[in-house]
């Protein structure tokens, strides 16, 4: 198994710098990147961005005549009317485009492999302590709404499954599907409607993870807030996982519990507990850990982003998709950075895991 540990991580190496070689490319083509962003902030054609520009630019900008022709400026950006080109040259080296494309990707991979991710480029701090700083809110809504949904999923397939075609199978159903084609974001609008000040009651804070002074608080106070901020963003989150799962459990277990290994278990004299729970349950699961880690990382960062943003938690989704369209690319290829990694370590584990539920399977004889 050492082996295959090893041969996985080295496959990530490939793999990561496939997913940045991409982004990178794909950054190259799009309209409106940074420079164009701070030029257009110094024009006064963009005044609804608000842009860190260097204190010395701005005074370049304010020497500068109201007008000037776009030959004089001598920039290919738009919106570089007035600017000298010695002005756009020095905006240009503080978001490091004064450099040619290949110099800055390869300058991006060796900071990343040391996990030096430089800084934001319109917020005034790191990109590490932005992340960091974010990080709480995302891994509270991806851990919990991943454990409550297996949680209650998995027993509840098995009970489905069990009992398929009765009663309590139909209308277990016709709830998960009910539950399933609702969106999260418009079950999170009525649970603030209803409990959270909209109309009705005011039980739940409607922003933030923790309340202002939670410092403050005694231990025991300060886990049922933390928990008192999360119950309504997890319970809009878990509506689809939960419905998802709780039918995938469900359809493996049907499909284990008609294999002939099952019959001749029975007609040992097994009972039905003895026959689910020592042969059916360690092969049906194998279905339902291969979908952990996706349903982690699309928990963890992209099924949370309207969550965040109805519930005001300021997480990594939020984060990303902020950056994503303010051209913040130290942020934006930091995330995507972390988060390929994550998925990809997070996967392995998921394979280990096999091992852990069914010996048989042996890791060192397989070529990936």
């Amino acid at each position: 198994m050492g082996a295959y540990i090893l041969r996985r991580l080295l496959l990530m190496i490939p793999t990561l710098f496939g997913i940045m070689v991409v982004s990178f490319v794909i950054v190259q083509f799009a309209p409106g990147g940074p420079v164009e962003q701070a030029i257009a902030e110094l024009s006064g054609t963009n005044a609804s961005i608000t842009q860190r520009v260097t204190g010395s630019a701005q005074g370049d900008f304010a020497a500068q005549p109201s007008a000037q022709s776009n030959s004089d400026s001598g920039t290919g950006y738009r919106g570089s009317q007035g600017l000298s080109p010695e002005l756009v040259a020095q905006i240009e080296e503080q978001f490091g485009f004064d450099k040619p494309p290949l110099e800055r990707f390869g300058l991006m991979l060796w900071n990343f492999l040391r996990f030096d991710f430089g800084e934001s480029y319109f917020r005034d701090i790191a990109v590490v302590d932005l992340i960091l700083e974010k990080m709480p809110v995302s891994i509270s809504l991806g851990l919990w709404m991943t454990l409550i949904s297996y949680g209650i999923s998995i027993p509840l397939g098995i009970a489905k499954a069990i009992r398929d075609g009765s009663r309590f199978d139909v209308w277990t159903s016709t709830l998960i599907v009910v539950g399933y084609a609702i969106p999260g974001f418009l079950v999170a609008i009525l649970l603030i409607v209803l409990f959270a000040g909209g109309s009705f009651w005011s039980i739940f804070p409607l922003r933030g993870l923790t309340s202002p002074g939670w410092a403050l608080m005694p231990w025991y106070q300060q886990i049922a807030d933390y928990f008192w901020h999360l119950i309504l963003p997890i319970i809009a989150m878990s509506l689809g996982a939960f419905a998802t799962t709780t039918l995938l459990t469900k359809n493996s277990f049907l499909d284990e519990i008609g294999k002939q290994y099952v019959v001749t278990a029975r007609a040992k004299g097994l009972t039905d507990r003895q026959v689910l729970y020592r042969h059916v349950f360690r092969n049906a699961m194998m279905l339902i850990i291969a979908s952990f880690p996706g349903a982690f990382i699309g928990a963890f960062f992209g099924g949370s982003l309207l969550i965040e943003t109805i519930f005001s938690l300021d997480g990594l989704g939020l984060l990303g998709f902020q950056s994503i369209g303010d051209r913040d690319y130290p942020v934006v290829f930091a995330t995507l950075y972390v988060f390929s990694l994550l998925g990809m370590v997070v996967s392995l584990i998921s394979d280990l895991t096999y091992m852990w539920i069914d010996p048989r399977i042996d890791f060192e004889s397989r070529d990936v």
